[in-house]
């Protein structure tokens, strides 16, 4: 039997060892009150366990329940995925957000990602004249069982803002509605992009029970209920795609003392410190999060 509940953040000793993983100008620094010199990983259940080299909690490869009821395979890909959007997108002039929606009720996530296959070599074709072009694609499911794209696009060789027609888009596209948008004021787009697809939001029409969080979306407060959308993802999907050029961020270990050295005077933006117990383990693992741009 094992329990994980949040606790009120711990002190961190200078000169203990931390994770820093360093996204542009996002870093968050990841702590373990107790570290251990023998074996590297400690189990939690039958399902899952600890790696006590980085703190990260991890499942046994041969778990195969529904990904509905796999909730933590889930956080890990979602923690995965805001690495990589935080590491390539920053909120430039020359990246967008571009929603593909379908007509139709979209429920074959094969023929999903062979529609957007298509249309990406379309898009990088059609706009061939502004350069390279690196991407992530994520997909959104809905309460109806549909499907859509959530596409985040860089074109590397231009240095202002770029503005792409919303009907020529429309038609590369050609199964439904589409959405362009700027990233210009977002300064964390990992956290931005997770308010669509791992949270739902508290409407008039929908207030599920649930842990409430609170997201700036588009310059307005918002309430969602965390991790709500998480049971409309199937097992085994790949959930997000990139080109080549989406790279991941670098994770160095130092001492605690010496994070200054990379974010400077800034204080931590968020702060979130989780205590895991076992009948012969218990440790508490601290996540900071320091936001340059605030």
């Amino acid at each position: 039997m094992s329990t994980e509940e949040n606790v009120p953040k711990v002190f961190i000793p200078g000169h203990d060892l931390v994770r820093v993983t360093k996204m542009n100008h996002i870093v968050e620094v990841q702590h373990m009150e107790k570290m251990s010199n023998g074996s590297s990983i400690r189990k939690l259940d039958k399902y899952r366990y600890v790696d006590i080299r980085d703190g990260e909690i991890r499942e046994f490869e041969k778990f195969s329940e529904k990904r509905s009821d796999n909730f933590n395979s889930l956080r890990k890909t979602f923690k995965a995925l805001r690495y990589l959007i935080n590491n390539n997108f920053t909120g430039s002039g020359n990246e967008l957000h571009i929603t593909l929606t379908y007509k139709e009720n979209m429920t074959d996530t094969k023929q999903l990602y062979e529609d957007f296959k298509k249309f990406i070599m379309r898009f990088r074709y059609s706009f061939k004249g502004y350069g390279s072009i690196d991407y992530l694609t994520v997909i959104e499911p809905q309460e109806r069982g549909a499907w859509h794209h959530h596409l985040l696009v860089r074109f590397n060789d231009i240095q202002d803002k770029v503005f792409l027609d919303n009907k020529m888009v429309s038609e590369i596209w050609g199964h439904g509605f589409i959405k362009i948008k700027t990233l210009d004021g977002v300064d964390n787009i990992g956290a931005y992009l997770s308010a669509y697809l791992a949270d739902v939001e508290v409407t008039n029409d929908y207030a599920a029970t649930g842990e409430h969080v609170t997201k700036m979306v588009d310059g307005v407060e918002k309430k969602f209920i965390k991790g709500g959308r998480l049971h409309r993802y199937p097992n085994g999907m790949n959930l997000y795609r990139t080109s080549r050029g989406i790279k991941k961020p670098d994770r160095i270990d130092m001492s605690y003392s010496d994070i200054k050295k990379v974010v400077g005077s800034a204080k931590p933006h968020y702060t979130k410190s989780i205590q895991i117990e076992t009948e012969d383990f218990n440790n508490v693992i601290t996540y900071e999060q320091y936001n340059m741009k605030r």
